[in-house]
């Protein structure tokens, strides 16, 4: 740092970077940074200046208000809500009051006059804080202080200066400040005074370099709303959620593997009324706004390739936000710009030490609220509903924190909180942020809880099972189970796993496994689909008959009502959400074998979807008839498996996940198995192109005793235990009458498995299990390792204690892992 800079009122952020922290705080340091070394690689950051610590140091002293900003923090104490509030509203009032120098004005004011020369008179600028200790990597300064929007003129940014500084010593700055170690007086402000991104009439929002619930770190997760970014941050909406897998990304692959349409209910916008004095407000949506993405694809992408080129310059996980600049034709330029990055402060800092932690509830209960569950912890305690700041000093610690939504105010009592649910904000609004930072449980979004939870009633807060939180009536019983990943035993065996939620394999990914044994598309159709594909594929068809047809009327505008993103194309939106699903997957696990197998509704399952009724037959025993395999190529439903197969290229090719293999279910012949080979490469996906490999579920006994023909067909088998008991046995599984037959353990079966083992070794195909059995019963698991399998496939919760169990078997018969 040059010494002239030392005692500038004034630096442009092309005079300053990161190491200038001290003299311009975290924000600043970073935007100069990022100007003068990024703008060049392609990153957009509008231009500005800081008004340096020095200028508030000398603000501080010029005015002679330092005693009297001592005196009145005499006898703080941060735990004590009322005594915080009284010293920080008295020292706030100091500073705001303080006589303003004069040649620090001047100096404002010369810089603004440069930034209209920049951009256009009474240019409109964003004066935010910068506090010295900021954006630390261990300590997450952003936000204690305040920001200001759409400031115009000389006098509003001198009075909104004043504003900046005086917020030094917010409520939640002073506690923070406390908590962390550092002294009142250690923290200096500098201030960002940046040209505004015209957001307010396109849209913004926050990026984070890894996956902020798991900390995956292949992922980027971009987060944004319409209107200016506060909105996103302070977690007054719902926004829209993006995840970007960044390994093919940066082979110029465009792996967008996740896509969620936000509520967005408000957007806060520029206030034109000159007789208000707030300078933005917020508006509703319109039906539209809430049912469309917010970004295009080719945005999402450059945003994440942004994010990347700022990680790799950091050398660290980034905390980033981001605004669109208008339309670009009527507002703005219409391009995106980064107006803000810092460390992320959470899993960056996590202990090294592999130790999988995992929160298991062990009782049910009555689920009172749900929302987007924030982390995977469970907290208890009494509710305590907080409607706004003012009640802040009658929460107690332990209590589980109730509100609409949380700003930097609420941090001094989230902190004593065992858990929090606000009802609105996503995954990176300031509750989300701070609760992942405190270590506590956090359900956001919940539209309602604050409603429906009754004050004072002990309820649990499970973020313990997947995307969804639950708020569950009474104190339910949980452990947690703690396993250091360093001490399990390698095996000779692979040990793979079975995935069927795609929010969940960021998470999954991180035990040890050899990969995806069995991917099912099931979930994603019904979960994140919904619709039966042929009413998609067919809904121009639909809506004429809707006319004369209220039955198909009404399945038209449940599938307009689902697909509000796709207002043209509804084939698309089947395409894109399942390759999103199984790509999402295929990346958790990357570049590891994901096998994916095919569609394997049966008739009555696909008929619960939207439309089915309009498609499926009544069949007597649906179990046994039109599924798997025979669907794939007859004429009837052909259409559906086309757009089952763009999905799966899409994966596959645009986004560059060659790990995704294929897996045929329920074929009953090998001529069956030539015919989907065939339908297969007739929509592109060409067996042995591109790493292609196609498998096949070895369920029904002609593929044991027809073995080698169906060896001659596929690339190897998965042995599905469940349909091949009940095949074998001649059962219904799904029948009580029978149901005490059904075991997997029994001879027949298990000669079975044995013979198919046996052929596919000596025809040189790989072999693995994806069925229930070995996950159930640790004896089977070690029966399939006599037969010599290569993998089995395992569900997530008894990976851990099979692989033990096979590990013991393979050193009992002196089998050594590769």
């Amino acid at each position: 740092m040059a010494d002239k800079h030392d005692k500038a009122f004034i630096l442009w952020f092309d005079e300053i970077s990161i190491g200038d922290v001290a003299l311009v705080g975290g924000k600043n340091a970073s935007l100069g940074e990022m100007y003068q070394k990024l703008t060049s690689k392609g990153v957009a950051v509008p231009n500005g200046f800081a008004i340096t610590s020095y200028a508030y140091r000398h603000l501080i002293k010029t005015a002679g208000i330092e005693n009297d900003v001592l005196d009145a923090m005499a006898g703080l104490d941060t735990h004590d809500m009322k005594n915080l509030q009284e010293r920080g509203e008295k020292v706030r009032g100091i500073i705001k009051n303080a006589e303003f120098p004069d040649d620090l004005r001047h100096a404002i004011i010369e810089a603004y006059k440069k930034m209209e020369e920049e951009y256009a008179s009474n240019v409109d600028v964003a004066v935010r804080s910068s506090a010295t200790a900021e954006d630390l990597p261990d300590a997450s300064f952003a936000g204690q202080q305040e920001t200001f929007l759409n400031i115009r003129g000389t006098d509003a940014l001198i009075e909104n200066c004043r504003k900046c500084f005086a917020s030094l010593f917010t409520n939640r700055a002073i506690s923070y400040r406390h908590d962390k170690g550092f002294g009142q007086f250690d923290v200096y402000l500098s201030i960002a005074v940046q040209k505004m991104i015209r957001s307010d009439a396109a849209s913004s929002g926050v990026i984070f370099s890894i996956d902020t619930e798991s900390g995956f770190e292949d992922a980027v997760f971009i987060t944004g709303s319409w209107g200016l970014g506060e909105n996103v941050v302070l977690g007054v909406v719902n926004p829209d959620e993006y995840y970007v897998f960044k390994p093919t990304l940066k082979e110029g692959k465009r792996p967008i593997v996740s896509k969620r349409v936000g509520s967005k209910e408000l957007k806060m916008i520029y206030n034109s009324d000159p007789n208000d004095v707030k300078t933005v407000k917020n508006i509703d949506t319109t039906p539209e706004e809430r049912g469309s993405y917010i970004l295009s694809d080719d945005e999402i992408i450059q945003l994440a390739k942004w994010t990347c080129i700022i990680e790799d310059h950091y050398q660290k996980p980034m905390d980033i936000e981001w605004a669109k600049d208008g339309d670009g034709v009527n507002i703005g330029t219409g391009g995106l710009y980064i107006v803000q990055a810092r460390p992320e402060t959470v899993h960056s800092q996590s202990s090294s030490k592999r130790v999988l932690e995992t929160y298991v509830l062990k009782e049910k209960g009555k689920v009172i609220a749900s929302g987007q569950a924030v982390g995977s912890m469970i907290g208890q305690g009494a509710a305590h509903i907080i409607e706004d700041s003012a009640h802040i000093h009658e929460f107690k610690k332990g209590e589980v924190l109730v509100t609409d939504m949380t700003d930097p105010d609420w941090e001094p009592i989230m902190k004593i909180a065992s858990a929090i649910v606000a009802n609105r904000g996503g995954r990176t609004c300031h509750a989300a942020i701070i609760s992942r930072e405190l270590g506590i449980p956090c359900i956001v979004g919940t539209v309602d809880g604050s409603e429906v939870i009754k004050n004072g009633s002990e309820v649990t807060v499970s973020c313990a099972e997947g995307e969804t939180g639950n708020i569950y009536e009474g104190r339910l019983k949980f452990v947690i189970d703690r396993l250091d990943l360093d001490t399990l035993p390698p095996t000779k065996t692979a040990i793979m796993m079975n995935v069927g939620i795609p929010e969940r394999a960021f998470t999954e990914c991180q035990i040890p496994n050899a990969g995806v044994g069995l991917a099912r598309e099931e979930f994603i159709i019904n979960s994140h689909i919904g619709i039966h594909p042929l009413a998609l594929y067919y809904f121009d068809d639909l809506k004429a008959k809707a006319k004369s047809d209220e039955k198909i009327a009404e399945i038209v505008k449940e599938i307009e009502a689902l697909t509000t993103a796709y207002p043209d194309d509804k084939k698309q939106f089947f395409i894109d959400k399942l390759a999103e699903g199984v790509g999402r997957i295929g990346a958790g696990f990357y570049p590891k074998d994901v096998i994916v197998r095919l569609s394997d509704f049966k008739s009555n399952e696909y008929a619960n979807l939207v439309g089915g009724t309009l498609y499926e037959p009544h069949e007597s025993n649906p179990m046994i008839g039109w599924r798997g395999a025979s669907r794939y190529y007859d004429e009837k439903y052909k259409p559906a498996f086309e757009l089952e197969c763009k999905a799966l290229l899409k994966a596959r090719n645009d986004m560059g996940l060659t790990n995704i293999k294929l897996m045929v279910p329920f074929c009953r012949t090998p001529e069956e198995g030539r015919k989907v080979i065939e339908v297969l490469k007739e929509f592109g996906l060409v067996q042995g192109e591109n790493e292609l490999e196609v498998y096949v579920m070895c369920e029904i006994p002609s593929n044991v005793i027809s073995a080698d023909a169906f060896s001659d067909v596929f690339d190897g088998f998965s042995i599905g235990s469940n349909d091949l008991t009940q095949l074998t046995l001649g059962l219904d599984r799904d029948s009580d009458l029978v149901a005490h037959i059904f075991d997997e353990r029994n001879q027949a079966v298990k000669d079975m498995v044995r013979m198919v083992i046996d052929v596919a070794k000596r025809r040189g195909k790989k072999i693995g299990i994806c069925g229930q059995a070995p996950s159930d019963f640790p004896e089977f698991a070690t029966f399939l390792v006599e037969c010599g399998i290569d993998s089995m496939s395992l569900i997530p919760d008894t990976v851990i204690k099979t692989r033990l169990a096979v590990a013991e078997k393979e050193k009992e018969m002196g089998i050594k892992a590769d």
